[in-house]
């Protein structure tokens, strides 16, 4: 019986390299998300990799749609149209993100030089920590257009601040249009003065109601911004949420959807800054990022941006 060959250019393949918490959480959820044909998990430690296939194989039977899932090599980058890095070290309790920069620099740099060494010609997306320096990193050692390594840079930390945010005002978190931007974690911000909450700004919010204050969403910030030493604290990782974050800015590429997502991209002039991958809004397509969405900040939000670029500056200066 004749079957015809399918051209590998039909069928969509993401790479997942690093099958730690991150990566797993990650690959399991793309695995139940209809979005690719083939999902490929690398690691330096192969039997973990194999056993984690092997346990997503076995619930493809339940799965929305076919997926090819295997423990492979670099070489099974070359046909991705997306590689996801997430190996590295994870953050430990009472550790910074940036306390992990020179160990991962490495880490990272050897991942992304295999990666290319493949022929892979995709989408890179970064979620090691600290995810804005090793994303330049990634896009210093790939050669790649800026607009094609994506950090995850801020949008874990709006994910928080928008269920946050959505529990204050009793409202779904899908319908509070506030980012967290600049660094992911401690070092970042939330752009109040651009936020929109049932269509109103925040200023006008708390003109309105009493029940509403400043101090309560700078609580709610404090929050967003120490959550991760928390979960830390209760169960050693976070790695749910993040996975969730990596699946939105892959279906946002594999969908093409021209959507804003709070992802760490490069600057050129932008915000007053350039050469770092820093949290801002960007709007996401099939080639990546295909715009930076420059919003107003306050004067005192621009400070605190100009102090996240500082720091990753002078991370980057470090491990280059």
């Amino acid at each position: 019986m004749y079957m015809e060959t399918i051209d590998p250019k039909d069928i969509t393949r993401i790479a997942v390299v690093g099958a730690g918490w991150v990566g797993i959480s990650f690959a399991y959820q793309l695995s139940t998300a209809a979005l690719c044909e083939e999902l490929v998990l690398i690691d330096s430690n192969h039997a973990k990799a194999e056993g984690e296939a092997m346990d997503l194989n076995h619930g493809i039977s339940f799965a929305p749609s076919p997926v090819r899932i295997w423990a492979g090599d670099y070489s099974d980058c070359r046909d991705a149209d997306i590689v996801v890095i997430t190996a590295g070290a994870a953050q430990k309790l009472g550790q910074t993100q940036m306390d992990l920069a020179e160990q991962n620099a490495t880490v990272v740099r050897d991942v992304t030089n295999q990666v290319m060494a493949s022929g892979f010609d995709g989408i890179l997306v970064v979620a090691t920590n600290p995810v804005n320096v090793m994303a330049h990193v990634a896009w210093k050692a790939s050669g790649l257009p800026k607009r094609r390594v994506i950090g995850s840079g801020t949008v874990l930390d709006t994910a928080r601040l928008r269920y946050k945010v959505g529990e204050y005002f009793d409202l779904s978190p899908r319908n509070c249009h506030v980012y967290y931007m600049g660094e992911h974690g401690a070092g970042g911000f939330v752009a109040w003065d651009n936020a929109r909450i049932y269509g109103k700004s925040i200023a006008q919010l708390l003109a309105e109601n009493d029940q509403y204050s400043q101090a309560d969403l700078d609580d709610i910030y404090q929050r967003v911004r120490d959550a991760a030493n928390q979960i830390i604290e209760y169960k050693s990782a976070a790695y749910y949420a993040i996975g969730l974050g990596l699946l939105r800015i892959v279906r946002a590429v594999i969908r093409n959807e021209n959507s804003v997502v709070t992802i760490g991209a490069h600057l050129d002039g932008e915000y007053g800054a350039s050469g770092l991958h820093i949290g801002v809004p960007a709007l996401i397509d099939r080639t990546g990022i295909r715009q930076i969405i420059e919003i107003d900040l306050t004067e005192d939000e621009q400070q605190q941006f100009n102090a996240s670029v500082g720091r990753i500056q002078r991370a980057i200066a470090n491990v280059e």
